[in-house]
């Protein structure tokens, strides 16, 4: 299935278009942005194993979908455009989600603010704080996306 405009499609069920991928960045930084400065989320990814960040891996996957194709029942994953099988949207859903957390972090140097230690240091446990600032991310993207 090709990209961008309606195609014909009507309704919630048309195609994904850049517009949407906007729509997700809003409602990621809008929600991203209260985890990435809070010093409490960067001590508890401090302390987080691979475990851990695998189960938010698997909550984030878990949300997003369901909210795109679950709660919205006007939303077929298999009419969409995939890459290897797995929807386009859902995919630009997961980047912005993990995205809009990374970038924030690093625009206010929060890593800086409130980790110490080595540059290996500094970047896992950044990660770890990305996938939890993700967790609520991936709503305000999935809301923002099957909202507007």
């Amino acid at each position: 299935m090709a990209l961008g405009g309606t195609g014909g499609m009507v309704g919630r069920n048309r195609r994904f278009a850049f517009a949407d991928t906007a729509q997700q960045v809003v409602g990621g930084f809008l929600l991203a942005g209260p985890f990435v400065v809070t010093e409490e989320v960067w001590v508890l990814a401090g302390s987080m194993t691979a475990w851990h960040v695998l189960g938010t891996v698997a909550i984030v996957a878990a949300i997003g979908y369901g909210a795109l194709y679950m709660a919205d029942q006007g939303r077929d994953p298999d009419q969409e455009a995939d890459v290897s099988g797995v929807p386009v949207r859902f995919l630009s859903l997961m980047t912005v989600a993990y995205g809009s957390v990374l970038v924030l972090a690093l625009v206010f140097d929060a890593p800086g603010t409130f980790l110490e230690g080595s540059n290996v240091a500094l970047a896992t446990t950044t990660l770890k704080a990305t996938s939890v600032g993700a967790v609520f991310s991936v709503v305000g993207a999935a809301t923002a996306d099957s909202v507007f």
